[in-house]
Parts: C-alpha cells; sequence; structure tokens
C-alpha cells in the first residue's frame, strides 16, 4: 500500500489569476503553510485571518485573500536545510531510508536532496558519513512530526 501524496490542497493551489494591481507575495515555512487556522501578518503589515479546513497545505502560489488592490499570495520562505548529493545510489538509498525513519521529508532539488536542518539530522548524517551542507533555502517538503 503506498501512502504517498496524502496533502488536501486548495483549489486555488494553482497558480492564481491575479488580477490585482499589487501582488503581496506572503513567505511561509514548510510548518506555517500547514498551520491553517491563524492570525497572520502580511509583509505590508496587513492582518490576515486564515480558517481554512484542516488538513489543507498551502502551497507556493496559493492565493490567501484579496483585499482592496492587493491580492496575497504564499511564498516558500528560505529555512536551514541539509543539503546531500549523495556519491552513488547505494548512499543516496541509505540516507532516505535513515532520514524516512525520522518521519521526515526528504525531496529532490535540482542536483542534490533536502531535509529540513537541526542537530539531531546533522548528527545522523555524520554518524553515515555522508557530506552534506547547511544552506538557508525554501523547502517544499512537510515540516518534520514533532513540529506539528
Amino acid at each position: 500500500m503506498k501512502l504517498a501524496n496524502l496533502r488536501l490542497p486548495l483549489e486555488s493551489a494553482r497558480p492564481p489569476e491575479i488580477n490585482a494591481p499589487t501582488t503581496v507575495w506572503v513567505p511561509m515555512t514548510a510548518l506555517d503553510r500547514r498551520r491553517v487556522r491563524r492570525r497572520l501578518t502580511a509583509p505590508d503589515s496587513a492582518e490576515l485571518l486564515l480558517a481554512f479546513p484542516t488538513g489543507t497545505y498551502l502551497a507556493p502560489g496559493t492565493l490567501l485573500e484579496r483585499r482592496g488592490g492587493a491580492a496575497y499570495v504564499v511564498s516558500a520562505a528560505p529555512e536551514e536545510v541539509a543539503v546531500i548529493r549523495p556519491t552513488n545510489t547505494a548512499q543516496a538509498v541509505k540516507v532516505a531510508h535513515a532520514i524516512g525513519n525520522l518521519h521526515r521529508d526528504f525531496i529532490e532539488d535540482q542536483d542534490a536532496y533536502l531535509a529540513l536542518w537541526d542537530a539531531p539530522l546533522e548528527l545522523l548524517l555524520t554518524r553515515l558519513k555522508v557530506e552534506f551542507q547547511r544552506e538557508s533555502r525554501p523547502f517544499l517538503g512537510r515540516p518534520s512530526w514533532a513540529d506539528e
């Protein structure tokens, strides 16, 4: 049984047609994009009240609200990630399995793989003798279960 793609995206998760004169990009981390019932302050200081159904995933590009002449759209904020470039397939499988056992996402990003960085992940990768870099990049996977 394959348990993948359990996200419940909004209908508007497709790139919105923004007919507003101003687009306000609201940067959100992977965890923020899953917290769909809360008060949020946009970069232009407007207060947005989010009240989407439980289980909704706010994908980058999702239209949050239109107010006046502005459209508020989700963008992926840079986060601390481990950038992993496995040397071979066996190493990639070993790392993916170990990170999966931590119930974390291991996502492909161009020529590398990304996982949200924290101290336990750094310890795991060091024990596996896998080279990685800690960088600040947008992360499009899920946050770790411990953070939800």
